[in-house]
């Protein structure tokens, strides 16, 4: 056994067993370890076993006693497989809380497929994808976005779920399979012609999504989560909106409905089941308005004011967004009405406006001129959006 390390943060302590431990040195792990930490101020003790070649029945038995001995919890994280097997086979799983050592990929030179607010999407190869999050310690967020993926695949909707959590450098990723899949925006972007079919297919598939209820409680309200959205942003409204808002907000009726929260064509892949949602890691549940809104903040707010945005995020021109933003209103409601078309506009605008101007607020790299701009043209789109909606529903 080599050297035992440690590192501290917060209340947490982290232990880095390594090499060989077995009847030899076991004893000796035992007492410097319950040593050592006594003179610590931490709750909880983490075993990481990355480094760990092999462990005996002698140096199980020196966990254990750790375990009994320790007033705090304890818990084993990055089990090579065969450690794992280990500890499987021994019961120790059922002791402890055992985590596996990731798979460790590189995702240089791979093709990005798609941005989120919390990460990117790589293509791997012709039958993966892997989503890799921003923050290092996302761990927490991987693992709740597979769940929501999980409960919005047993409500009907059909959408990928992770087969595996690898590492990325310093990052964490969730890998998903996803044969010679492609996003209505890469069809869109290879195919500008067929706009016509492939934003009418987009509008009913999304139609669809928004017919799945999951049960009460399962999942989080999204108009919970755009009335935190304006609570961030009232800071750049002018006197009197934020309580119009507010009031408009709150007087939409809370629904079970599944709510992707992005609902852009990038997050949409056609496989050969039809098409299917990924990155699934704001989804809630609620009125359909608060996931429609996406058609307002991808096709029409951030190409606005940055003409280069529409060729640079989506890769489409702005003459192709346009179009879209023109056609979806009618696509997803199947009307032709324009006057009704224009009202639907008017709602789906004000709640895009509240989610675009908290998509900005969140980018520190925005701030300076166009995010000025950008500012001042969506408070200003919203108080003449405030003098004709009386209500958000539909």
């Amino acid at each position: 056994m080599e050297e035992i390390r440690y590192k501290q943060e917060g209340d947490t302590l982290t232990v880095y067993l390594s090499g060989r431990i077995d009847s030899g040195n076991a004893y000796q792990l035992e007492k410097k370890q319950m040593e050592d930490v006594r003179d610590m101020n931490y709750e909880n003790v983490i075993l990481d076993v990355a480094d760990l070649e092999y462990i005996s029945s002698a140096g199980l038995r020196s966990l254990m006693k750790i375990r009994k001995r320790s007033s705090k919890d304890v818990c084993i994280i990055n089990a090579a497989p065969h450690i794992y097997d280990i500890l499987e086979v021994t019961g120790f799983t059922e002791l402890f809380p055992v985590s596996k050592k990731l798979r460790e990929i590189s995702v240089d030179g791979c093709e990005i497929i798609g941005k989120g607010f919390f990460g990117t999407v790589y293509r791997i190869d012709d039958e993966t994808i892997v989503k890799v999050y921003r923050a290092g310690d996302s761990l927490a967020m991987l693992k709740k976005e597979k769940k929501l993926a999980k409960t919005a695949l047993i409500a009907g909707v059909p959408t990928a779920i992770s087969y595996d959590i690898v590492k990325v450098g310093d990052r964490y990723g969730s890998v998903f399979e996803l044969l010679y899949a492609k996003t209505f925006n890469d069809l869109l972007v290879e195919n500008p012609k067929k706009l016509d079919i492939i934003v009418r297919q987009y509008a009913e598939f999304l139609r669809l999504v928004h017919s799945k209820e999951v049960p009460e409680g399962r999942l989080a309200s999204a108009r919970e989560q755009f009335l935190g959205y304006l609570d961030i942003v009232e800071k750049y409204l002018e006197p009197g909106m934020y309580p119009k808002l507010k009031a408009l907000i709150s007087a939409v009726p809370e629904q079970r409905f599944i709510v992707h929260g992005d609902a852009q064509m990038k997050n949409i892949m056609l496989t050969d089941n039809g098409p299917m949602l990924i990155d699934m890691d704001s989804v809630c549940a609620g009125h359909p308005i608060f996931d429609i809104q996406s058609f307002y903040v991808t096709y029409r707010a951030f190409g606005e004011d940055c003409p280069n945005n529409s060729i640079e995020f989506l890769g489409l021109t702005d003459e192709i967004v346009s179009e879209i933003w023109d056609r979806l209103i009618p696509y997803y409601f199947a009307t032709d009405d324009e006057e009704y078309i224009a009202s639907l506009r008017d709602k789906v605008s004000v709640v895009g406006c509240i989610r675009f101007l908290f998509l900005i607020d969140r980018d520190p790299g925005s701030r300076g001129s166009l995010f000025d701009t950008r500012v001042k043209r969506t408070v200003g789109r919203l108080k003449e959006l405030l003098e004709r909606v009386e209500s958000l529903d539909f």
